[in-house]
């Protein structure tokens, strides 16, 4: 018995604005569903990250979702050149002592997305 996938899902409040900004901010491309199915698979290379529009009888537990999305790059400086403008950031641009270049944005529903790329030693 084996594991094959591990693929996140976000729920939105406004399901339309978040495709709109993981496929025209983050270059995600919409694999199925829709803003009208209710749901949607996105893919950006090999990554994968699915939404869902809110329920309100079953996500009251989860409307505070504590967790983040971490993005490993390699190209960290450009995406953060890119970013940094277009979406509300948490936390800049910084090197970190741990090994990693990281920065964090907030998507439309307020999920923390970080940013990192290793820092070359």
């Amino acid at each position: 018995m084996t594991l094959t996938a591990l693929t996140p899902m976000l729920r939105s409040a406004d399901l339309a604005a978040a495709l709109a900004f993981y496929t025209q901010t983050l270059d995600f491309r919409i694999e199925g569903g829709g803003a009208d199915a209710g749901w949607a698979s996105l893919r950006h290379g090999a990554l994968a990250l699915m939404l869902a529009a809110q329920q309100a009888s079953t996500d009251a537990a989860v409307a505070g979702f504590p967790g983040s999305l971490y993005f490993r790059t390699d190209d960290v400086d450009t995406w953060w050149q890119r970013l940094q403008p277009r979406a509300r950031v948490a936390y800049p641009i910084e090197d970190f002592a741990y090994g990693m270049c990281e920065f964090a944005i907030h998507d439309p529903d307020g999920h923390l997305l970080q940013f990192g790329q290793a820092l070359c030693r």
